[in-house]
């Protein structure tokens, strides 16, 4: 995604690539998120942690890393980081699949933002990138995340018992997926 720095502007959100300058904002809402965030996700806390993390994000082409960041006057994307969204596992060929990893942050929660942020991946994914599907494996009580996904048109494929290792622990998780032609997007 480094060649395109903005791939996409909102109403409201803008998406853009991680950049090491991001690291004190986005570790700030991290630290400020972690009640929000616990025990679903476990974004990086501290600049060591994100420089590695922002890192695996713009230098793999197997992942597409993206922030959402609030318009403010609608001026352009420059406004407070709201949260994130990366796409990993990123597989071309017949496959053109990805696996999606998002979090917002506890300033920008229940305002939607997210949800215009998602549309925004979601129509870069299924469009320059040229992806064909995308899933989210979500906890099962993870109501904000789970709300998420259907608002976008995922759509529940079956559920996993011991599917990743988050926080010393196996855990459950459903399996959500949206294909292209599912929102209007061809490749």
């Amino acid at each position: 995604m480094s060649e395109n720095h903005n791939p996409a502007e909102g109403r409201r959100v803008a998406i853009r690539a991680y950049t090491p300058a991001d690291a004190e904002e986005f570790t700030t809402r991290a630290r400020e998120s972690r009640e929000l965030h616990s025990p679903w996700l476990f974004p990086p806390t501290d600049a060591r942690t994100y420089a590695a993390y922002a890192g695996l994000l713009i230098d793999d082409p197997t992942k597409a890393g993206f922030l959402v960041c609030e318009r403010g006057d609608g001026s352009g994307p420059a406004g407070p980081i709201a949260g994130f969204i990366n796409i990993n596992n990123i597989v071309i060929g017949a496959f053109r699949c990805g696996a999606l990893g998002y979090g917002a942050f506890a300033h920008a929660a229940g305002r939607g933002l997210m949800a215009e942020g998602l549309d925004l991946v979601l129509r870069y994914a299924f469009g320059p990138l040229g992806l064909h599907r995308l899933e989210a494996n979500i906890q099962p009580g993870n109501e904000g995340s789970l709300a998420l996904v259907r608002r976008a048109g995922f759509r529940l494929e079956g559920f996993s018992p011991d599917f990743l290792l988050i926080d010393g622990a196996w855990r459950d998780h459903e399996r959500w997926a949206v294909m292209a032609e599912m929102v209007g997007e061809k490749p």
